[in-house]
């Protein structure tokens, strides 16, 4: 179904056409520079969620690839204009922690594969993208390491995450337990190095041999270091954020549970103003109650949805394989045979959102910055996550159900996401 944008398909005074030259024909209210130049034009909706405020009516003027001002009333009438009735603009989501999507998986350094596998989540609203890759031989890491580097200098990725092979296989969930080793300061430095600076974010078992230096050599190389996967202590979790850790990764899962006398890692990152924490809000990974203690523990700026999408996202079920590891999707549901632990998600960022906001019944504007302003935040970017003057224009409509209606991204609409759910 695609949800309806109001306004003047011929080109009405103060209203852009609904077709481009050399490009598609679009629904109503639909103007698109795939392809093509990109334009100038102003976008009025009900409501508008900038960094600050919430404008209602508001409006958002895109001139190229960025935002050039953002405002309430009426905008300036000389410039072109698409009324979105009845919907809301929000900034592109920035998703940190991503496996992959549409059939193919980020281990696989397959450059055309990832490329793809970005653009699925870029047509569900994610328009800002973190690579995450599973525990795999060094070798092959370093391989897909240096593969994805150059998607992230072409700008189709936003960054690299390396979730393992430095865990714990007390609490390996989806990761080969027999590739899982301490992180040693070689294999640490020769990772980073092949990153090239693309490596935004590690996460680590930080009781291991090795895990507090390792942090020190990931933060020093300017990437995030992330608390996960990881059987360590509530002391040695408060050692880990003193040694430079900033992030719980998939907050509850893959670590201990909380306990009134063994507090654990949750404990200790939920309370430490230094952190932000992970969460996937698909409906299995954390129970509704959880999620609104964490969302409650850790406060607007300081907790992050994640989709932890794996590639079965967007595919259907069947068997796929993460890593070394074969997993098996029925119901949308990814579980390892044999164990049956959970095996990442199949929701995109913009489900997470969707069901957070209801779930929890949190305003979106809230839930909104958890997968905008902050996750973009841990990245230390300005430029994306938010509606600010200078920042790309990057931005997701939705309809009052919460429904995407349109994605645009670097200026320009994506076609595949006209009146996706």
């Amino acid at each position: 179904m695609v949800t309806g944008m109001t306004g003047d398909a011929t080109g009405s005074p103060g209203e852009a056409p609904g077709t481009v030259a050399g490009g598609p024909t679009l629904p109503e209210g639909r103007e698109s520079t795939e392809g093509v130049e990109r334009t100038e034009i102003v976008l009025v909706a009900d409501t508008v969620l900038t960094p600050d405020t919430v404008l209602a009516p508001g409006w958002v003027h895109v001139a190229g690839d960025r935002v050039r001002a953002t405002g309430t009333g009426t905008p300036a009438s000389h410039l072109p204009r698409r009324t979105l009735t009845g919907h809301t603009i929000l900034p592109g989501l920035v998703d940190v922690h991503c496996h992959g999507g549409g059939g193919s998986s980020y281990t696989d350094g397959d450059s055309d594969g990832a490329a793809a596998a970005a653009g699925v989540h870029r047509a569900h609203g994610t328009t800002s993208t973190v690579a995450s890759l599973v525990t795999a031989p060094l070798d092959e890491l370093e391989r897909a390491v240096r593969a994805l580097a150059e998607l992230v200098d072409d700008g189709l990725l936003a960054g690299i995450h390396l979730e393992g092979p430095w865990l714990s296989a007390s609490h390996c969930g989806a990761h080969d337990p027999a590739l899982l080793r301490p992180p040693r300061a070689d294999e640490v430095e020769r990772l980073l190095a092949a990153g090239r600076g693309t490596i935004t974010m590690v996460t680590l078992a930080p009781e291991l041999a090795g895990g507090l230096d390792a942090i020190r050599r990931v933060t020093g190389h300017g990437a995030v270091a992330a608390v996960g996967h990881t059987d360590a202590d509530y002391d040695t979790t408060r050692a880990a954020i003193d040694a430079g850790a900033t992030v719980g990764t998939h907050l509850f899962n893959g670590m201990p549970g909380m306990h009134h006398r063994e507090p654990g890692p949750a404990a200790a990152l939920l309370e430490d103003e230094r952190c932000r924490v992970e969460l996937i809000a698909d409906g299995h990974h954390v129970h509704g109650a959880m999620l609104r203690q964490a969302m409650r523990l850790a406060g607007q700026e300081r907790y992050l949805l994640i989709s932890d999408a794996i590639a079965a996202t967007a595919a259907g079920d069947g068997r796929y394989r993460v890593g070394g590891l074969e997993v098996i999707v029925r119901d949308g549901q990814a579980r390892v045979p044999g164990t049956g632990s959970l095996a990442g998600s199949t929701v995109t960022l913009h489900e997470a959102l969707r069901r957070v906001t209801r779930a929890t019944a949190t305003p979106l504007a809230e839930t909104a910055s958890a997968a905008t302003r902050t996750p973009a935040a841990v990245l230390g970017r300005t430029d994306i996550g938010t509606l600010a003057p200078g920042c790309l224009a990057d931005l997701l409509v939705l309809d009052s159900s919460l429904d995407i209606a349109a994605v645009m991204h670097r200026g320009r609409w994506v076609p595949a996401a006209w009146g996706r759910t």
